[in-house]
């Protein structure tokens, strides 16, 4: 069910291979026991096109999409590992972050669900 969706400066794809970024979230992810592991999805989006305060610095943004019902304590913790393991992955880029956002379970639907 989680999605990790990574929004990222191409040169970060060029500094270490996007699976091996992407397994990093993914075993991060799963690391905490707040998902079944073969639930977890995550994607990444390089940009060639891109503002961030009118430079070209680096960034990696991941937007998370998980379904509610976690505390905020364990998103918080969720995101502060993942963060830690992209920086030691990326020291020298300046902006690395996430948010996470709940799934309402009232309103998802999926293909097995219909």
């Amino acid at each position: 069910m989680p999605h990790f969706v990574l929004d990222c400066s191409s040169s970060i794809i060029q500094q270490k291979s996007p699976e091996e970024i992407m397994q990093k979230v993914y075993d991060t992810a799963a690391s905490t026991g707040l998902f079944a592991p073969g639930d977890i999805k995550v994607r990444i989006n390089p940009f060639e096109l891109y503002n961030i305060g009118n430079t070209k610095d680096d960034f990696i943004h991941i937007f998370a999409n998980i379904m509610e019902g976690r505390t905020v304590d364990q998103k918080s913790n969720l995101s502060r590992k993942i963060i830690t393991e992209l920086k030691l992955m990326f020291p020298n880029v300046p902006i690395i972050s996430i948010n996470i956002r709940d799934f309402e379970k009232a309103t998802y639907c999926n293909k097995s669900m219909v």
